[in-house]
């Protein structure tokens, strides 16, 4: 318990350091937190997964990427039991976090002045300063500390302006406001933990792009987010290309075993277990005559299947 605790409060310290010395980390920072990305960087430092692999992403269930990072050693990556302004939507993309707090006269203070000396916005509040920052394909995450009256994050006025330059929605662990304008924004969607038609009051922004929480879930600058009704998975941005196609495969495999079983060719129990050889070469032989287009390329699958272990 105490080790916790000293814990705690070490990387409390280090939290108001980086908060004294700027609102945001710097690229370099940002690289140290995510070297496992071998891949391209946006200009802030985070890493940039290809369109072509959000895209992808969008078709794997909850419990196929669950299941990856699990095995991957990633335990807190999930966080479910939210409300959404429309219920049968995916999201995919990078992600940009924001850190709130309860607010507090002297560090409030200390990040409006510098904000200021950052160039920052200072008219309005500090809760426009994530908008600012997005790209199209980022998707803002947002830890207000599960606050919803008085807690409202964001409206339909920085609604549309979060869609005009993301073309995504945003994930609070916190509220929105005017959820009627917000659900107007056609392609614009929320998870959030409520709505309610206050404004924000005695909260403050105090970093942008710094690990944070959202529930049980951890999350960093420049991770991918799969959002669906079923809940929201947070991947680390090395991880998305293997997870996607991990799960495709494995998409594949449970639809011919499913098929098996429906003909009755194979008991579950020959299914559940590791195959046979007989049932390796009938589910090669399968994909080489799927009905319909492979969500990968036959080398990528190829490559993948070579070095499993069915």
């Amino acid at each position: 318990m105490l080790k916790k605790t000293m814990l705690a409060g070490m990387l409390a310290c280090w939290a108001l350091t980086c908060q004294a010395q700027s609102i945001s980390p710097t690229p370099d920072q940002i690289k140290a937190y995510t070297s496992a990305w071998k891949g391209e960087r946006l200009p802030d430092g985070r890493p940039k997964v290809p369109d072509a692999v959000l895209a992808r992403l969008k078709n794997i269930s909850m419990e196929e990427a669950w299941g990856v990072l699990r095995n991957k050693g990633y335990h807190n990556q999930f966080e479910g039991d939210w409300q959404l302004i429309h219920t049968d939507s995916t999201m995919t993309g990078r992600v940009v976090t924001a850190q709130y707090v309860p607010s507090r006269p002297d560090l409030q203070e200390l990040v409006k002045e510098t904000g200021k000396k950052e160039g920052r916005v200072q008219t309005g509040g500090t809760n426009s300063w994530p908008i600012d920052v997005l790209k199209e394909g980022d998707v803002y995450v947002a830890d207000g500390y599960g606050k919803v009256a008085d807690g409202t994050l964001i409206g339909d006025n920085l609604g549309n302006s979060i869609y005009a330059k993301s073309k995504r929605g945003v994930v609070f662990y916190g509220s929105v406001r005017d959820v009627e304008g917000l659900s107007e924004i056609k392609g614009f969607n929320a998870w959030m933990k409520g709505q309610d038609p206050s404004y924000i009051q005695q909260m403050m922004l105090v970093n942008i792009n710094t690990p944070i929480r959202i529930g049980r879930a951890i999350v960093l600058p420049g991770d991918v987010v799969l959002a669906k009704k079923y809940g929201t998975i947070f991947i680390p941005a090395h991880l998305a290309e293997e997870l996607v196609l991990t799960s495709e495969v494995t998409a594949l495999r449970d639809e011919f075993g499913h098929l098996r079983l429906k003909e009755g060719k194979y008991t579950p129990g020959e299914i559940d277990t590791k195959w046979s050889e007989a049932i390796q070469k009938d589910f090669l032989n399968w994909v080489n005559n799927y009905p319909g287009k492979l969500p990968m390329t036959k080398k990528e699958l190829d490559d993948y299947l070579k070095e499993r272990n069915y």
